[in-house]
């Protein structure tokens, strides 16, 4: 998206998104297109998921994306592979 970069982005109260930073003020962190990393299998940590993705995308919960968020209390921002981004699409949308 327009030289955005892909990311995963870790808060300390609000969970684990992975989207395109849009903008960061300090903690303040935009993010397009973010999907919530709710719950995950197939990789051993969230740096593992920011590198290789996914290898059990029907193991894992990622709702729907939302065109924008903003979450206040940024902890970790890992910048994505392509690899690791085309796995996180892949993920079926989870819904209850």
């Amino acid at each position: 998206m327009n030289g955005m970069k892909y990311c995963i982005v870790r808060t300390s109260s609000a969970g684990v998104f992975a989207g395109y930073v849009e903008r960061r003020d300090g903690q303040e962190v935009s993010i397009l297109q973010a999907r919530r990393i709710w719950y995950w299998e197939g990789a051993a940590t969230l740096s593992q998921l920011a590198q290789s993705g996914t290898s059990k995308p029907e193991k894992c919960k990622f709702p729907e994306p939302v065109d924008r968020i903003t979450v206040l209390e940024a902890v970790e921002i890992l910048d994505c592979t392509e690899r690791a981004r085309a796995s996180i699409a892949s993920v079926p949308i989870w819904k209850a």
